[in-house]
């Protein structure tokens, strides 16, 4: 029987659950840099392109990531040890389309960081031409993730078989 998943320190006054994070706004130092990953790699659409930034979306969406030099022209990607993001997650509505991402990257011989089954989702790490850390990910459906009783989400840091996920693709 399926089980919802349940938060472990659930919040008192919680945010409305259909709230979503709807895009990524980053500072660049070369937009055309990021246009031949973002663009020429992953497919992604520019939407709209201004002298100092940089509108990205899958499909017709006013954009998912956007990227700008209003004060980061030719800077340099901040070191690890610096807070802040740590990488910009983007869901694949499929297996299918998980898996053509990761054939973008290989033609492009762009290397991979890792990868990972967290039980919930399958994952690709890496890194963008400016050092900005990128998780490429499908999730499983909900009620495929593994719940210990209590009903909370047990993840899991395992490797997986890209060529089995490539063979999505046939």
């Amino acid at each position: 029987m399926y089980k919802t998943p349940q938060p472990e320190e659930p919040n008192t006054h919680p945010v409305d659950e259909r709230v979503t994070i709807g895009h990524v706004h980053m500072r660049a130092a070369n937009l055309d840099t990021i246009e031949k990953f973002y663009v020429g790699i992953l497919g992604f659409s520019v939407v709209t392109r201004y002298p100092n930034a940089l509108f990205l979306a899958a499909g017709h969406y006013h954009h998912h990531l956007a990227f700008n030099t209003w004060t980061s022209k030719d800077g340099q990607p901040a070191p690890e040890s610096m807070t802040g993001l740590y990488h910009i997650a983007i869901k694949y509505p499929t297996r299918k389309t998980l898996a053509d991402a990761l054939q973008r990257l290989i033609h492009a011989e762009y290397e991979l960081d890792g990868i990972s089954d967290h039980g919930t989702q399958l994952a690709l790490y890496l890194h963008d031409p400016e050092q900005n850390g990128l998780e490429l990910y499908w999730d499983r459906p909900e009620e495929e993730w593994p719940l210990d009783a209590q009903g909370h989400i047990e993840f899991k840091s395992d490797l997986f078989d890209l060529k089995e996920l490539l063979r999505e693709l046939d």
